[in-house]
């Protein structure tokens, strides 16, 4: 099993943010993670990933057990996290800012240059490798966030909502590329809000709402789970639309 967790526990406050979630993800695998607005997702990451420190639980990493680890420690690893506002160094090109990820096993700047070169191509940015990242799109900033995750070397992957403000045709070179990145030999959770990139990408998914885990399956027997209906769009949504197909 390339990611185990078990019981993650966390609370802010009052506020019980993730209580008792355990899930499973299988070495080359793409799965999701899912809910509505506040549901724990993001708590999830940043606590598998070692940004935040669990109340309680434990993670596993191939085999390994990474629990209170730092995120640099956890990335060195073999396990990296992108974040949903992607935030480039604007003062560097777009070779030098996926070269900052290559850094972490390759010292030289040659070194690390030439694997960024390298990834930005397969990453659609060839092109755009020498010009400043400030001048990305939404969508160049998005593949930038991949290939910087990529360029660490990283195994498994956590993607914090790669499709957010994208217009349909940029989401479906997205998913092209996910998949492209699973077929070389990655693993991937991701958290994610387009249930159309849902449903091409992710073999499973676990919902959570308001920090619980509330169903595991499918995306297509997700979408038919009343709970996860409910999650979603509110109380007696499911009853709704079950009168709906029935009317």
């Amino acid at each position: 099993m390339m990611l185990e967790v078990r019981h993650l526990s966390k609370t802010f406050g009052g506020l019980k943010a993730v209580s008792d979630v355990s899930l499973d993800v299988q070495e080359g695998s793409i799965i999701g993670l899912l809910g509505p607005n506040g549901a724990g997702k993001t708590t999830c990451f940043t606590m598998i990933a070692g940004f935040t420190k669990a109340d309680s639980g434990h993670v596993r990493f191939a085999g390994r057990e990474i629990t209170g680890l730092s995120p640099h420690q956890i990335c060195r690893l073999g396990m990296i996290r992108t974040f949903q506002i992607v935030q480039p160094f604007v003062g560097l090109t777009v070779q030098e800012n996926i070269a900052v990820g290559a850094y972490l096993h390759h010292h030289q700047r040659n070194d690390a240059m030439a694997v960024a070169r390298d990834i930005g191509k397969r990453l659609g940015l060839g092109e755009m490798l020498d010009r400043p990242a400030a001048a990305l799109t939404i969508a160049g900033r998005k593949r930038l966030e991949l290939a910087r995750a990529l360029a660490t070397g990283a195994k498994l992957l956590l993607l914090d909502e790669v499709m957010a403000g994208l217009i349909p045709s940029e989401i479906n070179e997205i998913v092209g590329i996910i998949r492209q990145i699973q077929s070389q030999g990655h693993t991937i959770l991701l958290i994610e809000h387009v249930m159309q990139a849902v449903m091409k990408l992710a073999e499973t998914a676990y919902v959570l709402n308001q920090g619980r885990l509330i169903a595991h399956g499918t995306p297509q027997q997700l979408v038919s789970d009343p709970s996860v209906v409910e999650a979603y769009l509110g109380h007696g949504a499911a009853a709704r639309l079950q009168e709906g197909q029935h009317a």
